[in-house]
């Protein structure tokens, strides 16, 4: 066809409903001797292919794209990245496993049977992934994430809205603020789904105001990325509720903010290596988080974190690079994005 040299190659993935969409094909080279380089890059110099992948009108506000690159480092398979609307992101749990499955179920990656092991380089540092396969499919991927740590607990904040709330700051890859949900009056129900996102946006501008972060072994993680409310079920499963700019729940348990909500608790004596806790989202979707050993990140005390959950490929699509289309750098609305875009 005529002009559609110049496209993109996704592949079409959900994780527990989390839409986390792979780039494999056709993304300029993206300057940066590592990975969290490149991604600074996209932050900071050049944000156009972020924008064109995750903005209307070729995608909408409930999904990602993951940008699978060449690994920087000799011990990896491949590298990513996490695009989402409003910037780039160094890692993420549902997308690292649907990036494991779009590299073993399309031969990217060689699928070894009953287990293959893909290690990959992204901006957070080096993740090991587990995949149990079987007939060509992943039918179970664990990811051992990065080390996750907590940074305070019980953090007084400030709101105009509920008073003075506590929030745990914890890393799991990127910065999160955990918050017991009944602080704020909700419940992690579908249908309280907007008010959540809004109460979420609404906590993470405070806390941009009011703590500051910084990782002591990497360079710039020093924003709190995502709120992540929390609540109990009855089984004792932790019902979880990530808030994603510019204002929408994540659909996945999520599994940076588990590895973060583990961490917290292992700092406050709850959780112990080779304990499990399951983490359940908004619609029901779980994901195990499981501590498998203890380390240290700067001073602190740290856990490491095992996430595992399960991925599907549903399709593929090609993006057309058109460079006369008058909306190449997108665009979002908030009658769907929501009222903070």
């Amino acid at each position: 066809m005529v002009g559609w040299e110049n496209s993109l190659e996704l592949l079409l993935v959900h994780c527990q409903g989390e839409i986390g969409k792979v780039l494999v094909g056709g993304a300029p080279e993206i300057p940066g001797a590592t990975m969290l380089d490149k991604m600074n890059h996209i932050n900071e110099v050049d944000d156009s292919l972020r924008r064109f992948v995750t903005l209307e009108p070729r995608a909408h506000a409930a999904m990602t794209v993951n940008l699978v690159l060449p690994p920087c480092r000799a011990d990896a398979d491949a590298g990513f990245m996490v695009l989402q609307a409003d910037r780039a992101h160094p890692m993420s749990g549902s997308n690292a496993m649907c990036v494991v499955t779009a590299l073993l179920e399309t031969g990217r990656v060689e699928m070894i049977e009953p287990e293959t092991i893909v290690r990959l380089d992204t901006p957070a540092g080096l993740v090991i992934a587990r995949a149990h396969c079987r007939g060509g499919r992943c039918l179970e991927i664990s990811i051992d994430n990065v080390p996750a740590f907590a940074l305070a607990l019980e953090r007084k904040i400030a709101t105009p809205n509920w008073g003075s709330i506590k929030a745990d700051i914890a890393f799991g890859g990127v910065f999160y603020a955990l918050i017991d949900v009944g602080q704020t009056g909700l419940e992690i129900l579908p249908r309280q789904a907007r008010a959540l996102a809004e109460a979420g946006i609404q906590l993470k501008a405070l806390l941009a105001e009011q703590v500051e972060v910084s990782h002591p072994t990497i360079p710039r993680q020093t924003e709190i990325a995502y709120v992540m409310f929390r609540g109990r079920d009855a089984d004792g499963a932790i019902r979880t509720c990530t808030i994603l700019k510019p204002g929408r729940v994540d659909r996945s348990p999520c599994g940076t903010g588990s590895s973060a909500n583990l961490a917290a608790l292992h700092a406050k004596g709850e959780v112990r290596a080779g304990d499990v806790r399951t983490s359940r989202s908004i619609i029901g979707g779980e994901f195990t988080a499981e501590a498998i050993g203890e380390t240290i990140v700067g001073e602190r005390k740290a856990v490491l974190p095992r996430i595992t959950g399960r991925a599907h490929i549903y399709g593929r699509e090609e993006l057309r690079r058109g460079l006369d289309d008058h909306l190449i750098h997108g665009f979002a609305l908030s009658d769907t994005w929501g009222p903070e875009v």
